[in-house]
């Protein structure tokens, strides 16, 4: 791999596995060597920023599977690689861009999400919901960013261990910001179930046009997709969500 791809986080269509477990695809093995059953550490700098950046990228690889993006910590992964945690700050700034390099994403998706909500971002007349499909379409219309992210949905649909840390930092880095967007309510629930609504659309339409290839959707252009999806994402976001109406013989204590 070039130095420059190093940098960039990007390794081509392929996603990196995490602890060997997720996809079978990318580049596998330890974050350190293991003797004893124990992981050498050493601190301070390796020689060459490249190799310093490898060997962070690898422990984050592991220490994610592992123990899921929650879990993984940066000062865990900086013990593993053999550098000081200060380290890992210096080249990355934040876990969740540690995660997007050591995914290889080409893009972080927080990122786009975000300048997919900007108030300012999208065009007059077009909706908050179908603005943010028609961006999430362009993205995956790029087919760097469509391969990663399908063996990513196809390793989190075949690998527990892979769903349970993709969930994690989806639930962190992109449905915060979606429910950060999205209107109050229902009763009951906050915006995190709008934020989900949208997720589950979204994830669908990913799933039957890339996944399943149903044709009249793998034809259609990215314009007709979101005037036509789009609609239902804005309700989702910002409009009326009917709950179900409980049983005849249950009183509703959610109405006042």
């Amino acid at each position: 791999m070039s130095e420059s791809a190093e940098d960039s986080g990007v390794g081509g269509p392929e996603v990196a596995s995490v602890g060997g477990a997720v996809g079978g695809a990318g580049v596998t093995g330890p974050a350190a060597v293991r003797r004893g059953g124990r992981r050498s550490r050493r601190s301070g700098r390796r020689g060459g920023d490249s190799g310093t950046r490898e060997a962070i990228l690898a422990a984050a690889r592991t220490r994610f599977g592992d123990y899921g993006y929650d879990g993984a910590t940066i000062r865990g992964i900086a013990a593993d690689a053999g550098v000081d945690a200060a380290l890992v700050h210096h080249f990355f700034g934040t876990k969740e861009r540690l995660f997007v390099a050591a995914m290889r994403l080409p893009i972080d998706p927080s990122e786009l999400v975000a300048a997919a909500l900007a108030p300012d971002g999208r065009e007059p007349g077009r909706s908050l919901g179908e603005h943010l499909l028609l961006t999430v379409l362009r993205a995956w219309d790029v087919p760097d960013m469509r391969a990663t992210f399908l063996g990513l949905l196809r390793s989190a649909v075949t690998s527990e261990q892979a769903a349970g840390m993709l969930r994690e930092f989806a639930t962190e880095a992109i449905l915060g910001r979606i429910a950060g967007a999205a209107a109050p309510g229902p009763s009951g629930t906050d915006q995190r179930f709008r934020a989900a609504l949208v997720a589950s659309q979204v994830l669908g339409l990913a799933l039957t046009r890339y996944v399943l290839e149903l044709d009249p959707l793998v034809q259609a252009g990215t314009g007709d997709l979101a005037a036509a999806i789009g609609p239902t994402l804005e309700r989702y976001l910002t409009g009326e969500i009917r709950k179900a109406a409980p049983p005849a013989n249950v009183v509703d204590t959610s109405r006042p």
